[in-house]
């Protein structure tokens, strides 16, 4: 049995499905059960507890052959989380011994131990001290920027090059780092399980080129094609860049001067062990952005139609709307899936139309106003100006937008089964802005949307009484 602490967070749920899918048996630790996906809750053994309080940990920790340690804070001010770590670390080193645990896997943090300035680091260098200090052998991976969507220290670069052209930077931008994919982080943690070798090591894990940061961020925005300049200062403290950070980006102040601070150590490979005992080739850098900008990148083909899912959403600008159905959600998604083409879209239609008209006009594909069938759709269909992305019977109908537009869109619709012969109909537009010109795309135009966007949810609800009604009478 494998025991994951850290299970809700970036690595941790990624890692779940993967050590499944190698045939293990997995436990997590969790202080709060609902924020594990639901994809595998019923596939993993959960233990409510919280690595800061010893009591809660023996249940959780009983009958563990390997432990993934994945916890630590970045936010709550620099000695509240250093205190916070210390302490879990503490607790479960000594939960480990007392249970005889096999083996406990750390992911921390590259840097210089000794000459490192950022508390977070030092506090990552520390829970591996004090984990190794305990009577179970350690395998402790050590990684600098972690890139893949969700990932705190790549999306605010992900941020701040989408959002602005012009950017203010300070001098240690040009600070040295060796960043790495998800994708390869996950494949060491996987295999190290199997590497009986990995015990009681420091293993350092990075991409295969060394980059400063300036050169991370103009990849990014060359990915995404934008232009961007960048203009470095003498004196920016990490304090206003978490300032400004927080100013244009949805990341907290908190945890930007975290990263921030992290950003101004050079953090590089100091051995290359990992090498020698994985067979794995970690991809280059723009490799890794361009997975992980894959949903918001060139047009997908139909085997790989989750993109939405993909995306980090704090990028994303949303209208929702709700309304709660009188009806069946068979009968609710039959009226859902039979939205455009010759049908129309149930409310304010010339203003599809007409943007439409505009698309073809700019040299979109224009209102096609064309469907496969006119009442069953799959996954890949065209539906005039979008394409369905995914499809769930009775419960989500997801669009992408084909038509132009400075970023990507969908227009999502979700059922959520009631009471009393009711359901809740979710209606989500999505947008990712693609720079400032998709910003000012989405705000010039918001008035239109929410009309159209709440006219539609109502149009739907009231369509599909009216045919539960009809049924019922029939």
């Amino acid at each position: 049995m494998i025991l994951i602490l850290g299970a809700t967070g970036y690595v941790g749920s990624k890692l779940i499905p993967l050590l499944l899918k190698a045939g293990h048996n997995v436990r997590v630790l969790v202080r709060d059960p609902a924020k594990l996906p639901s994809s595998f809750k019923d596939k993993v053994d959960i233990v409510q507890g919280d690595v800061l309080d010893r009591s809660s940990l023996p249940l959780a920790f009983e009958g563990i052959s390997h432990l993934y340690y994945l916890v630590h804070s970045m936010s709550g001010g620099e000695e509240s989380f250093v205190e916070r770590d210390r302490l879990a670390a503490h607790n479960v080193a000594a939960q480990a011994a007392e249970s005889r645990v096999g083996r406990v896997i750390y992911l921390g943090g590259l840097g210089v131990r000794g000459s490192v300035q950022s508390a977070h680091l030092r506090s990552r260098h520390e829970v591996g001290d004090i984990l190794r200090a305990g009577r179970v052998p350690v395998t402790e991976f050590r990684a600098a920027v972690i890139v893949g969507s969700g990932s705190s220290s790549f999306e605010m670069v992900h941020h701040l090059v989408n959002r602005l052209p012009l950017m203010i930077c300070p001098r240690w931008l040009v600070i040295r780092t060796q960043p790495i994919a998800v994708d390869d982080v996950l494949a060491y943690l996987v295999q190290a399980v199997n590497i009986p070798a990995t015990a009681s090591r420091i293993l350092d894990i990075g991409g295969p080129e060394i980059l400063t940061y300036r050169s991370m961020m103009l990849t990014v925005a060359s990915v995404l094609e934008l232009r961007r300049l960048l203009i470095q200062v003498p004196v920016l403290t990490p304090r206003l860049s978490s300032y400004w950070v927080n100013l244009v980006t949805p990341i907290s102040a908190d945890l930007a001067r975290s990263l921030i601070e992290s950003v101004r150590q050079e953090t590089i490979c100091e051995n290359h062990d990992a090498e020698q005992l994985f067979d794995i080739r970690p991809m280059r850098y723009e490799d890794a952005v361009r997975r992980a900008l894959a949903p918001v990148l060139s047009t997908p083909g139909v085997t790989e139609l989750s993109s939405l899912s993909q995306l980090d959403p704090s990028h994303l600008l949303t209208d929702r709307q709700e309304r709660t159905v009188s009806a069946t959600p068979e009968g609710l998604f039959s009226v859902i899936s039979s939205i455009g083409g010759k049908n129309g879209w149930y409310a304010a239609n010339w203003l599809w139309q007409l943007r439409g008209f505009l698309d073809k006009l700019f040299g979109g594909v224009g209102m096609r106003r064309h469907r496969r069938d006119q009442s069953e759709l799959i996954e890949g269909d065209i539906l005039d100006f979008w394409i369905v992305e995914k499809l769930v019977p009775n419960r989500l109908l997801r669009l992408r937008a084909e038509m132009r537009v400075w970023g990507k869109a969908w227009l999502e619709f979700r059922i959520d089964p009631g009471n009393d012969g009711q359901v809740l109909l979710v209606q989500e537009a999505q947008y990712y802005p693609k720079g400032l010109g998709g910003l000012f795309y989405w705000y010039s135009i918001f008035p239109v949307h929410w009309y159209v966007f709440a006219a539609l949810a109502s149009s739907i609800r009231k369509r599909a009484e009216l045919a539960e009604s009809n049924r019922a009478t029939g």
